[in-house]
């Protein structure tokens, strides 16, 4: 289910530009780029409408995720659904092997994953930045 990314230039087969969405995560309790996340995307034509899956990717070194599938014609709604537990395990793991780790603070996370839903609308490129710490996250529409 992963696909390729869209950008401005690229068209449908109607010839109109195709609907996208990119996505990074920074995680704010280190200051740097979450690599290795999942990310899942799902799409639906209208509010109510049960979700079709369309596409799943992983953040890369840098935090971002490249390859997300240009969104099906009719799309009104995007939902990503970012599997952060793993990934604050995994730092868990790495702080405890350091004796000084602070405990607390890398126990893991509170939140084992992230959901977020908005609009979209045709032809425009939709990018939804997530800043992330184990007991907490913030979204926003980037550019």
């Amino acid at each position: 289910m992963t696909g390729t990314t869209a950008t401005s230039g690229d068209t449908g087969a109607t010839g109109a530009a195709a609907t996208s969405v990119s996505t990074h995560i920074l995680d704010t309790s280190v200051g740097r780029p979450a690599e290795g996340v999942t990310v899942h995307l799902s799409v639906r034509a209208s509010a109510g409408e049960i979700w079709s899956p369309h596409g799943t990717s992983s953040t890369d070194g840098d935090g971002r995720c490249k390859d997300l599938p240009a969104l099906p014609e009719g799309t009104t709604h995007v939902r990503l659904h970012f599997d952060v537990e793993p990934y604050f395990t995994r730092k868990a793991n790495q702080a405890n092997a350091q004796q000084d780790a602070p405990r607390a603070r890398d126990s893991g996370a509170f939140f084992p994953e992230v959901a977020i839903v908005f609009a979209v609308r045709p032809g425009e490129h939709f990018h939804v930045p997530l800043l992330l710490n184990p007991f907490g996250y913030s979204v926003y529409r980037g550019s």
